[in-house]
């Protein structure tokens, strides 16, 4: 299978950037032969068929904010544009943000074009986001990635509209374009993975101890981190445990979590770029996030041996009560309850830990191309008119 990937970023740059490279190599990996297209190269794409950037000089990357950032995705998609039409390719891959103007492409060439939803529907996003910011009295204290922007839903819908479908990273993100309306055979499910590396992972020890519990990510309203903190605070598990907040801080957002921030059980890190390290030395994640696609902090958390407790919406590959515990998002109350549980029952701790890290090798970026893969040739049956491609 030949592919064209299009990620107008820098790829292999931390964020989003890590996800389209790792999705990039281990396609390479598997044996397909792969058109990279990207804004910029922040880690070489090894063994890629053809790169090529639409946004730097040489070794220099352009910044968006140089030229304009809906000038430099439309300019973005024009140079993958001009890839697809001199290069033979069976699926376009393509990654937010862009006019649309490959996938149009690809649709006139009869090749199949998939957009990678590596959030929920941008409009649902939004919804949540601002309810719970107003919720919090938090209206205009922080701009983030998800305040409202009309420009950017009309240059995503116009891309949507284009495309064969989308690919969903989690059930959270499926049904939320569904919800929104899309036809649910427009809708490839697949998922993200972790990158195996060289520190030791070790299953939770059953002796009887203070709970560890980390957070990681930006700390701001859309990942719960208030809802994380009351709920550690009401438990049992405050009274002797930490809970370790690792990730860069919104202003607006460190004022209003205040007191909670203070509580002589809580430690702000800050950004750290050795999430492992961070995983391998406690014993829970804690993610109530109320709006997400697939966290791949979830994934490295079970690779690490740490146990996951995390919201629905989290986007987390895993079995409730097997690999770790689930709550819905906002339910600060369930939450709390499963502090409670781990730190008065260090061999239910241990049992979780050890699904989990036994859980690990079934997600790693390896077996994440495989889902990939299929979501390409379930695209591929739907743009040639196969009756019935994707089961609803």
């Amino acid at each position: 299978m030949r592919v064209l990937l299009s990620f107008p970023h820098a790829i292999g740059a931390p964020g989003i950037g890590w996800t389209a490279w790792n999705q990039a190599d281990s396609l390479i990996r598997a044996g397909l032969e792969v058109h990279v297209v990207a804004g910029s190269v922040g880690r070489p794409v090894e063994g890629a068929a053809s790169v090529t950037t639409s946004l730097a000089v040489g070794p220099t990357r352009i910044p968006h904010r140089a030229v304009g950032r809906e000038r430099a995705f439309r300019w973005h998609d024009g140079v993958a544009r001009a890839v697809l039409r001199r290069t033979p390719v069976d699926v376009v891959h393509l990654w937010p943000l862009a006019p649309g103007l490959t996938a149009t492409e690809a649709r006139t060439r009869g090749i199949a074009a998939v957009r990678e939803a590596p959030n929920t529907h941008t409009r649902h996003a939004w919804d949540v986001v601002s309810a719970e910011i107003e919720r919090l009295g938090l209206t205009g204290a922080d701009r983030t990635a998800h305040t409202e922007n009309t420009a950017h839903l009309a240059m995503e819908q116009a891309e949507w509209d284009a495309a064969t479908g989308v690919l969903a990273p989690s059930e959270a993100v499926a049904d939320s374009f569904i919800a929104q309306g899309f036809d649910p055979r427009r809708v490839f499910r697949h998922r993200y993975g972790y990158r195996p590396g060289t520190r030791r992972a070790a299953v939770r020890s059953a002796e009887a101890r203070p709970l560890r519990a980390v957070y990681v990510g930006l700390a701001e309203p859309r990942k719960g981190l208030h809802h994380a903190l009351d709920a550690w605070l009401a438990s049992s598990a405050s009274q002797r445990g930490t809970f370790t907040v690792v990730g860069r801080m919104l202003p607006g957002y460190a004022a209003h979590l205040g007191d909670r921030l203070d509580h002589p059980s809580v430690r702000v890190v800050g950004f750290r770029d050795d999430v492992p390290a961070a995983l391998a030395a406690s014993d829970v994640l804690v993610l109530p996030t109320l709006e997400e696609g697939s966290a791949l902090v979830t994934y490295e958390a079970q690779a690490m041996g740490a146990v996951p407790l995390v919201s629905t919406a989290a986007g987390a590959v895993i079995d409730d009560d097997v690999h770790g515990l689930l709550h819905a998002p906002g339910d600060a109350a369930t939450l709390c309850a499963h502090f409670d549980r781990l730190a008065a029952d260090r061999s239910e701790l241990a049992r979780l830990s050890g699904n989990a890290l036994a859980h690990a090798g079934e997600l790693t970026w390896d077996a994440a191309a495989e889902s990939l893969v299929q979501a390409y040739r379930d695209a591929v049956a739907v743009s040639e008119g196969v009756p019935d491609a994707i089961p609803v």
